[in-house]
């Protein structure tokens, strides 16, 4: 281990076009809570999270759509509990018209363990909702390939 140590994720920022309307999903859609928001010298602002821990900022200060492109996040993955989660997730996706990158739960590559589901945000953003195990029998876009990679 380096002398810095063990290093986690403490949160994400993410640039938006319009916050009201990313609040709008990832509160109502993916169901994290509003833990505070703010504005200053013209950008607004949110810190979200789910059980009271800061997951997500968001700061809308973007002109432009999610470029695939440009250096920088490729894609943000959540981890959730169960396949019946991400199901529920990919159900409440529908209903709100989001865009998918593949037809229903995929596997990360055939025969791996893990696999879920890849959308995109209102801006664009490339998301993941996945599972670590239990999606042996799930179809695989891509036979080595992980599924996360090109979308």
């Amino acid at each position: 281990m380096s002398a810095i140590g063990r290093l986690a994720t403490h949160h994400v920022g993410l640039n938006v076009t319009d916050l009201d309307r990313s609040l709008s999903f990832y509160g109502d859609v993916l169901g994290f809570d509003v833990l505070g928001e703010g504005k200053e010298d013209g950008s607004r602002f949110a810190f979200l999270g789910q059980g009271g821990s800061l997951v997500l900022t968001l700061w809308q200060q973007a002109d432009d759509a999610y470029a695939p492109g440009r250096a920088g996040l490729h894609h943000l993955a959540f981890e959730a509990e169960s396949l019946d989660h991400v199901r529920a997730a990919e159900a409440a996706l529908t209903a709100r018209g989001a865009t998918f990158a593949y037809d229903g739960l995929v596997a990360h590559r055939e025969g791996a363990a893990s696999g879920g589901i890849f959308f995109h945000d209102p801006d664009g953003t490339r998301l993941e909702i996945s599972v670590p195990k239990g999606a042996e029998e799930l179809p695989a876009p891509s036979d080595s390939a992980p599924t996360c990679g090109f979308f």
